[in-house]
Parts: C-alpha cells; sequence; structure tokens
C-alpha cells in the first residue's frame, strides 16, 4: 500500500507543506527498492524523517560551533583549529571530509557533502549512487537537492545497506548504525518509529 500524505504528515508532522511533495516521489523510491510492508515502511520514513529533520533539510548543516566541532570531529578539531574554523560552513567540510570516502581534490569536501534524506556523503557515494540512478551526480551533486532525488538515493542507500532486511528484524538499533556509524539521535528516530508503525499497521 502507498502511503498517503495523511499519514506522512501524521508520522512527520513538520514536514508541513514539504509532504504533499515527498509524498509520490518516496512511494516511487520505496517501491523500486522494495520498502513495501508496514515493518520495512516505518523503519525507512522514521530514518529519513530524522536525517532531513522532518523533510526539511536536504543538504547537511555544518554551521557547527567550536563547542560542536570539538565534541562531533575529536580527532580533527581541538580549540586553536575549532576556534577558527567555528561557523564556516565550507571549511569545515573539507576539513572533515578531506581525503575520505573518495574525496581527493581540493573542495571534495564541501562539494560531496550530505545531500538527500539520508545524506549520501563522499565522491564515492556520488559516484556510485549516480550510477544506479543514471545520473551524474559527479557534476551535478546538488540534483540530490531535489525532492525526487532526494528521495531516490535514500531508497538507494537503504537497499544497499541491506537495511530491508534488518526492517524485516525489528532491528532498529542496528539500521541506525549502518546509516549513521553510531546512535546518534536514537531517542527521536525511536519515537518516529513507534509512531509509524502505528500509523501504517
Amino acid at each position: 500500500m502507498p502511503i498517503t500524505e495523511q499519514q506522512l504528515l501524521q508520522i512527520l508532522p513538520n514536514a508541513g507543506r514539504q509532504a504533499g511533495a515527498f509524498v509520490p516521489v518516496l512511494n516511487t523510491g520505496m517501491n523500486r527498492y522494495g520498502i513495501v510492508g508496514a515493518q520495512r515502511a516505518a523503519a525507512f520514513i522514521a530514518q529519513v524523517g530524522h536525517e532531513s529533520g522532518q523533510l526539511t533539510r536536504l543538504v547537511e548543516n555544518l554551521n557547527y560551533s567550536a563547542d560542536g566541532l570539538m565534541k562531533t570531529w575529536p580527532s580533527r578539531f581541538e580549540l586553536v583549529r575549532a576556534t577558527a574554523c567555528a561557523r564556516k560552513p565550507e571549511q569545515i567540510a573539507n576539513i572533515v571530509y578531506s581525503g575520505r570516502m573518495g574525496n581527493t581534490a581540493p573542495g571534495d569536501g564541501w562539494k560531496y557533502r550530505g545531500r538527500g534524506l539520508i545524506q549520501i556523503t563522499g565522491r564515492d557515494n556520488y559516484a556510485a549512487c549516480g550510477e544506479a540512478l543514471g545520473l551524474d551526480l559527479i557534476n551535478q551533486p546538488e540534483l540530490l537537492e531535489q525532492p525526487q532525488y532526494a528521495a531516490m538515493s535514500a531508497a538507494w542507500f537503504w537497499s544497499m545497506k541491506g537495511l530491508n532486511t534488518l526492517a524485516d528484524q525489528s532491528d532498529f538499533a542496528k539500521i541506525t548504525r549502518r546509516i549513521n556509524g553510531g546512535l546518534t539521535g536514537q531517542a527521536d528516530r525511536q519515537a518516529l518509529y513507534d509512531k509509524a508503525l502505528k500509523v501504517l499497521a
């Protein structure tokens, strides 16, 4: 069963008018990658809802304070460097993503910062996602800021990471770890998941 705009707003009330734009493209992406049935759909909607601020943010926000930088990336920022870079998103992206995930050229960190509903990040991931979706994301990374590609890239990522299987097993924490690398924001993710299971049941 496709998800309706009313259901999406019950799960993600902050989405507001964005819900209407996202319902058809979410359904298309979920259908293409087998994210069907209440268990899978609830887990997917909860995770993309958290990652995108309930469908309101399609580009990674790197506007960190010095304190935030040291907490988030302790291996990359000590006080002097953090103070110098605070509130400079482009500089921050180029430091934290440099030399990782296929980013090799100067500026790749910013160019391939997180985009889409699940924040595709890094040149390698943009290349793989672009190949899967038939898009030139290396030269047009901002395509992932459009709702249809933001949703499709998230469904592709979900499938590539084997998350339908974990959703079938109700292993929601493991899904978060595969998306996030840890359990950042797990309380919010879990609350959205519990709500989505009720709405989609």
